[in-house]
């Protein structure tokens, strides 16, 4: 924001040097434009926001998938599927790596009203059917994910099978290795289809209950609704439930020298071979994996957000962690009673405010749908960020192999740096030059453009990015925007107040949303990426740009948590409601203001972070 309080303009953000030319790493329709008025208007009459809450780093070219993917899954059930009534899609653009994006509000009225039609009975069929609809989309998402799992990526042989003769086949390797190249991407693209067909009415259910709740009760926190809401057991636990089942069937079977035996996974597992008890505990090891262990160490927006399946030592080392606390007599189980006593508490006691008998009818209802859907809110995430891009993730890391041996590429991972559409023209290019015995054009194009693209990925991650460009709006009403992202007019001021510092080292207090009660002090660790969530130490407070479901085992350690990006409903706020500790999310510059060691007061009931040192 500048110093008159304004967002910059986006199309006068300058190139960061050396990066020239960057655009051609991501599809056209992203790139602000100036040689087109009409969108060059819209664009700066536009509000768009920096999406740090999926991005925390710059996106490379092909993980932009699954932000095309949202693009038109989000879009198409608010505009035309449920016919939301207040806003149409989400508009999305990029900014050095960086993607930005821009709630479209429905700006006449009389088309909002007849919107609202359409919405009630569509909308309306969904909560009213939810339970057998959310089992069938359960059928739906596991069926995509076997089929994605059982999709073959065969390299391509010197000469094909005698049976493909015999068998009068008439298909060759080339054709099934384009062929499974696009059920791949198909897969991947129909898997977000089903991820957006409950979300969006999920959140405009609780943002329909908050705004009941706020007419009725003009001066309710926020907070105060979502713990209405809390104390619902969600699937998304799970993972972190299997490993404090390990931990304890480890303590049963005394074997917790054993696992501290080594940091290796596959040092222990060696050792567990050795005895009964340790075979038993790795067989429970063993069948927790599947599906549990498919959860991503990051968003699973990244490529390289691997599973905890593909680095064991991750959960081990949670495991020993819960071991430790156990020895210790320290419980390791969330607080459910606590938080639902204090649910039923709250509801209680704002219900018997209401003296209208329709009203009291209407909250009653409006709080059973948003109980009802919230468990998808928070389940969705496992079967689509988690299980199936970890395995997708690795499926494209087969097509990344066969492009290396062909030499179109240097290293696998190497592939990250192409748009799936290239990857297509590419792989064209090496199944043409497979069946005709000459060199594919591409070993002398792509390694030196992949060369280039690192250098400028490299500039992006250097680069900080403007919280939001374009016009601010007058109100925001897009439910996604104020619930997930925590993006209201309250947080733009506070953005703004803070983007006007010159020097953020003196900066003594801010505020950010109050995601979930309570007030503590304590010390603070900055972790900005997964790897560095390992020097947490017992009783700090972590601060991150967001979270990710694969770190719950570290809220067993922390007493508080603070976020750059997110609303009353992301991530970290529902984890630290559950867990019965203080959260402050969306601050917009936490961890540029605070650092490691530094001893804070955090205030969830406020929203205030104080620096106390």
């Amino acid at each position: 924001m500048t110093s008159n309080g304004q967002f910059p303009n986006p199309h006068e953000i300058e190139t960061i040097p050396g990066t020239e030319g960057w655009e051609r790493m991501y599809p056209y329709q992203y790139q602000f434009v100036t040689d087109d008025p009409e969108r060059k208007q819209y664009e700066e009459e536009s509000f768009w926001f920096y999406d740090g809450l999926h991005y925390p780093e710059p996106v490379y070219p092909f993980d932009m998938i699954w932000d095309e993917a949202w693009f038109l899954a989000l879009s198409q059930n608010n505009t035309r599927v449920f016919s939301v009534p207040p806003v149409f899609g989400v508009d999305h653009r990029i900014i050095n790596g960086y993607p930005y994006i821009a709630p479209v509000p429905v700006k006449d009225p009389k088309v909002v009203e007849e919107r609202i039609g359409h919405f009630m009975e569509r909308a309306g069929y969904y909560y009213e059917n939810w339970a057998e609809l959310e089992a069938n989309w359960e059928t739906k998402m596991k069926a995509t994910i076997a089929e994605l799992e059982a999709l073959e990526i065969k390299p391509l042989p010197d000469l094909e099978p005698l049976s493909v003769v015999t068998e009068g086949t008439g298909e060759s390797s080339g054709y099934h290795l384009i062929k499974s190249y696009d059920k791949l991407i198909d897969l991947g693209i129909q898997c977000w289809q089903y991820h957006f067909e409950f979300l969006n009415l999920g959140y405009a259910a609780y943002v329909t209950f908050m705004d009941y709740c706020q007419k009725l009760f003009p001066d309710i926190p926020d907070q105060r609704v979502t713990q209405m809401i809390s104390g619902i057991d969600v699937i998304m636990y799970q993972p972190d439930e299997e490993l404090k089942k390990l931990a304890r069937l480890a303590v049963e079977l005394n074997l917790q020298k054993t696992l501290r035996t080594a940091t290796q996974w596959s040092d222990v597992a060696g050792i567990l071979q050795d005895s009964e008890a340790g075979r038993t505990w790795f067989a429970a090891f063993e069948k927790a994996r599947y599906p549990w262990f498919n959860v991503s160490t990051g968003t699973g927006w990244y490529h390289h957000d691997k599973s905890w399946n593909d680095d064991l030592n991750i959960p081990l080392s949670s495991i020993v962690m819960y071991i430790d606390k156990l020895d210790k007599n320290e419980t390791i189980d969330r607080p459910m009673k606590a938080i639902q006593d204090e649910r039923d508490r709250i509801t209680a006691e704002y219900r018997s405010l209401i003296t209208n008998d329709a009203d009291r009818a209407t909250f009653d209802q409006l709080l059973l749908t948003a109980k009802t859907v919230f468990p998808y809110v928070e389940n969705h995430m496992f079967y689509v960020e988690h299980w199936f891009h970890s395995v997708f993730w690795n499926k494209v890391r087969e097509v990344g192999a066969i492009m290396t041996d062909h030499g179109l590429i240097n290293d696998v991972e190497d592939i990250w740096y192409l748009k799936r559409g290239e990857i297509k023209d590419a792989l064209w290019d090496l199944v043409t030059a497979w069946a005709t015995g000459v060199k594919p054009r591409g070993s002398a194009v792509w390694p030196k453009e992949i060369e280039w693209r690192k250098g400028v990925m490299d500039k992006f991650r250097e680069w900080s990015p403007e919280p939001a460009v374009g016009t601010k709006p007058e109100t925001i009403q897009e439910p996604f925007t104020i619930v997930l992202w925590g993006v209201t007019n309250d947080s733009l001021k506070s953005w703004a107040e803070l983007q006007d510092t010159d020097d953020l080292d003196s900066i003594k207090s801010f505020k950010g949303f109050a995601g979930s009660p309570g007030t503590v002090e304590g010390i603070a660790r900055v972790c900005r990426t997964v790897a560095e969530v390992s020097q947490l130490q017992e009783g700090e407070i972590l601060v991150s740009p967001t979270t990710s479901p694969s770190w719950a085992p570290v809220f067993s350690k922390i007493q508080a948590c603070i976020t750059d990006v997110g609303g009353v409903m992301s991530h970290a706020a529902i984890v630290c409601r559950e867990y019965g500790m203080p959260a402050v999310v969306g601050t917009g510059h936490a961890t540029k203001i605070i650092k490691s060691g530094q001893k804070l007061r955090v205030n969830g009931s406020t929203g205030e972070i104080t620096i106390l040192d």
